[in-house]
């Protein structure tokens, strides 16, 4: 079943990051991933959350999302993500 990783997330030093914009694509790609949404700013349309960037990305399924963040390779990354940003990261399984 398709699985989806929704990123809310706040920059908190934008130099400090890109070292992560710049290589998280291949990590998402060698686990089957792609960009459905790619950092953007939301528009609320209901409710109080208030999230500044937005990424969700889709895998064909949840343990290929998983497999994602656990990915040794990863962790140096993930790592300048966790320091750099402020986020909320969720995993959640489509309909089909």
């Amino acid at each position: 079943m398709t699985a989806y990783l929704v990123l809310d997330f706040t920059v908190l030093d934008l130099p400090a990051f890109m070292p992560y914009i710049e290589g998280v694509p291949a990590f998402i790609a060698k686990h089957g991933g792609r960009y459905i949404v790619r950092g953007v700013e939301p528009q609320v349309m209901e409710g109080d959350w208030s999230p500044e960037r937005v990424v969700i990305l889709e895998f064909l399924t949840a343990e290929n999302a998983q497999a994602f963040l656990a990915d040794p390779d990863f962790q140096s990354l993930k790592a300048v993500r966790e320091r750099s940003t402020i986020s909320k990261l969720i995993l959640v399984e489509g309909c089909i």
